[in-house]
């Protein structure tokens, strides 16, 4: 059976402390640890714990409750939890390298993250804006599409790591057609959802309230949207945002698509913060992740929460699931 193969992130957070949880889990697929075995060794001690590492050698079944498959990948340097080394931003690309590499080969169903600290892997010399960014490059696809997703709510993003300034010139008709695309297609094919229903968050207050508070929704916005309801695809033409996320708006919704980060995130993370989970649309593979940093201060304290970790293992693996080939 192929594996899942996890990320550990960022050597000096948390992303090791929650992946070691991970050996408390006893999946019918076999999850995979990316990380340098020596450095989880010493955090077992640090945190503790009685975990069993396994090297990866290509099992078939399921580690046993208290081990841990894990393919070794080697640090430069050696860790001093929670403070930041630029020469250890190689390690953290080889894992995404490797995990997108068996994903795109058809060596793994796909791939969950652990958090990574963008602004160390600048400081190395290396351009980076993020695991999203960062996987689409690497599956040559023209655009991607964020979403997180509660156990309730699900909510995809039209413009993702942008000032606010620039987020109105970036909503054109054809991002949207783009976003709104691989939206419709994933809840489809990786969801198995025949019919999505889909709410849309306007980008000014009140809408643009007829244009009197901006002209997006009139020149922009709703145009695109009426293509789809035009196709009989059920999709609102654009709400004001302070009020779509009631409950009464949301009980009937597959998905809601917010104009920009800020717009959607905040209530979906208020209402499941540590449960939470990020998943990358478009990629013609699963890549699950979680809701949260790097949390430097929290590394081998024993604080951490892993809820969100496993939150994104169940996720991916259920899509791996319900929907083995994602990209058809």
């Amino acid at each position: 059976m192929l594996p899942l193969y996890v990320t550990s992130g960022e050597p000096t957070g948390i992303g090791p402390d929650i992946c070691l949880s991970l050996a408390d889990r006893v999946d019918e697929r076999p999850v995979v640890i990316l990380a340098d075995i020596k450095m989880l060794e010493q955090r077992i001690n640090q945190l503790n714990l009685n975990v069993e590492i396994v090297p990866y050698g290509g099992q078939v079944q399921s580690s046993l409750k208290g081990q841990l498959f894990v393919e070794h990948v080697p640090l430069k340097n050696s860790v001093v939890l929670g403070q930041l080394d630029s020469a250890n931003s190689a390690y953290v690309l080889e894992q995404l390298r490797r995990s997108a590499d068996y994903a795109m080969t058809g060596k793994s169903v796909g791939v969950a993250t652990a958090p990574v600290q963008k602004s160390i892997i600048n400081d190395a010399g290396i351009r980076f804006s993020g695991h999203t960014e960062y996987y689409q490059e690497f599956a040559g696809v023209d655009r991607v599409v964020m979403m997180l997703a509660t156990k309730t709510l699900r909510v995809a993003l039209v413009t993702t790591h942008l000032p606010l300034r620039d987020v109105p010139d970036a909503i054109t008709k054809e991002r949207l057609k783009q976003v709104i695309d691989i939206l419709i297609h994933d809840l489809k094919t990786k969801f198995k959802i025949a019919a999505p229903r889909i709410l849309v968050c306007g980008l000014n207050p009140h809408a643009g309230e007829d244009g009197y508070l901006g002209r997006e929704e009139i020149d922009v916005i709703n145009p695109a949207l009426e293509t789809y309801r035009d196709q009989g695809i059920e999709m609102s033409l654009s709400l004001p945002a302070d009020t779509l996320f009631t409950p009464e708006n949301l009980k009937d919704a597959d998905a809601v698509l917010a104009m920009y980060h800020d717009q959607g995130l905040p209530v979906l993370k208020s209402q499941g913060f540590g449960e939470a989970v990020n998943i990358t649309l478009g990629l013609p593979f699963i890549r699950t992740s979680v809701d949260h940093g790097t949390a430097l201060s929290l590394a081998g304290t024993g604080q951490a929460k892993a809820s969100s970790l496993h939150v994104a293992v169940d996720l991916a693996l259920d899509l791996a699931r319900i929907s083995p080939n994602p990209s058809a």
